[in-house]
């Protein structure tokens, strides 16, 4: 099988490049990476079409600058390829993510995902600090809500960790599938996934995790807030240090005070309890 990778800079970054994943879904690329702020996205060379491309609607939006070079790669076993470039990660000494193709690890929380197009493997600095953030804490009969599941590995340890009812919100088609896929491969029975934003928020939660982008957050504290019980935890991620006193300010205008925060390679998870 041919492929064609094609490589996009966009400006801004964060919110361009997740705005470009949810786009080229549509016109059949399969898969994503992120390399020196390059976003490579993968489609079978057959599927290509350079004008659909760049029919996508963030070329017609001032807010962002994209520019973008294609070329077609090799044949090979891409399967193969796959397997061997997907790593187990290992969060500590209790919990790993691995992929079913990979041997068990026999730890206490032990995550198999298939993550596809999503979001959510472990690897990256934000999944990596919110994964420790709930093995810290006491999940035990606990209400929860993950926004911006992804693969839905947050919502899946939140259940391995105690958590007996966990809402799953994303508002990409492919995370929503992609999420009920793993909810079954990991035998969950307490998750239910949700396919949409903020508005698909129903009840009190005593754990918020919202691991999404700086722009979202702040948008969608209030509402965060709104749902949160008295002493609920929140945590954030998805945002850059420099982002943190910005992201305090608007947490501590809706009732919430800020706790502490973890830092790994510039990004922040930070925590907040509801006054």
């Amino acid at each position: 099988m041919s492929y064609t990778e094609v490589c996009f800079t966009v400006e801004p970054r964060e919110i361009g490049q997740q705005i470009l994943v949810a786009q080229l879904g549509e016109l059949d690329f399969e898969s994503f990476s992120e390399e020196d702020n390059v976003l490579k996205a993968y489609i079978k060379t057959e599927l290509f079409n350079l004008d659909d491309v760049k029919a996508c609607q963030i070329f017609e939006n001032e807010a962002f600058s994209v520019t973008f070079s294609s070329k077609d790669l090799p044949d090979q076993n891409w399967n193969q390829t796959w397997e061997d470039n997907f790593k187990p990660v290992i969060i500590s000494e209790q919990c790993v993510i691995r992929a079913p193709f990979h041997e068990p690890f026999h730890v206490d929380f032990e995550i198999v995902i298939e993550p596809k197009m999503s979001f959510g493997t472990g690897h990256h600095a934000t999944t990596h600090m919110m994964m420790l953030a709930l093995l810290e804490e006491n999940l035990i009969h606990k209400n929860v809500l993950d926004m911006g599941c992804g693969t839905g590995v947050l919502a899946i340890l939140a259940e391995m960790r105690g958590a007996t009812q966990i809402s799953a919100i994303d508002y990409d088609q492919w995370c929503f599938e992609n999420t009920s896929e793993n909810i079954d491969r990991n035998n969950c029975s307490c998750i239910t996934p949700k396919l949409g934003s903020a508005e698909q928020i129903e009840g009190d939660f005593d754990i918020i995790l919202a691991n999404i982008n700086r722009n979202i957050l702040l948008e969608h504290i209030s509402t965060y807030s709104k749902h949160l019980q008295s002493e609920g935890l929140l945590f954030l991620s998805g945002f850059y240090q420099e982002d943190l006193d910005l992201i305090n300010q608007v947490a501590e205008q809706h009732d919430l005070k800020f706790v502490k925060h973890q830092l790994k390679n510039n990004w922040i998870c930070s925590k907040y309890v509801r006054l």
